[in-house]
């Protein structure tokens, strides 16, 4: 498989922030909860979601699944209300987030929320549940600004810790996110790693 490109472009205009969790944390539960409430504060939030499998949007037998099935790459669907992009990518090993963010920031969001591409170089906040018995993220990637969680834990110089359970807490400091933007788009330095 291939690494993801360690050239991702962070656009100082484009906020990124990626949510990060092992399966069955709760990451699209979370989202659904938070997207109303960052749009009451008025941003206007695009999220980019990984998905592990074939996955489709389109019903068999509609004229846009016909057309996509016959060759129709890419098939964009449209109404008054609404539009659907859909494409083939039988070459690609994974989805490549740089092109879906190429996709998306015409739109000029407030912030984009991506789910899943963990193993992508952007910011990110990790959802942690130590119920799951799974390892927690944050001491091997330095892109991890933040760790939602229910439980105490020892995190990293430079983690802030949130908790998960809080959701009024976790829209403000979501919602406080494009503003920090500008400085947090590389890594934390080597030297800061988990505490002794």
């Amino acid at each position: 498989m291939n690494s993801p490109v360690d050239d991702l472009p962070l656009d100082e205009h484009l906020p990124l922030l990626g949510i990060a969790a092992w399966s069955g944390t709760g990451k699209t539960t979370l989202l659904e909860a938070l997207l109303p409430r960052l749009r009451e504060r008025g941003l206007r939030v695009a999220v980019i979601k990984h998905a592990h499998h074939a996955f489709d949007v389109d019903q068999p037998g509609k004229d846009s699944h016909r057309l996509r099935q016959a060759g129709a790459s890419p098939m964009l669907v449209a109404s008054r209300s609404r539009l659907a992009l859909m494409m083939e990518t039988p070459d690609q090993e994974e989805a490549d987030l740089a092109a879906l963010l190429a996709m998306v920031a015409p739109q000029r969001p407030d912030l984009v929320l991506v789910e899943g591409f963990k193993a992508w170089p952007l910011p990110k906040l990790e959802l942690y549940r130590p119920a799951l018995g799974k390892p927690l993220r944050v001491a091997e990637d330095r892109w991890v600004r933040a760790v939602a969680t229910d439980a105490p834990l020892s995190l990293p110089d430079g983690v802030e810790r949130l908790d998960l359970n809080d959701l009024p807490a976790l829209t403000d400091w979501i919602a406080a996110w494009p503003a920090r933007w500008p400085a947090e788009r590389q890594p934390r330095a080597v030297g800061e790693g988990m505490p002794s």
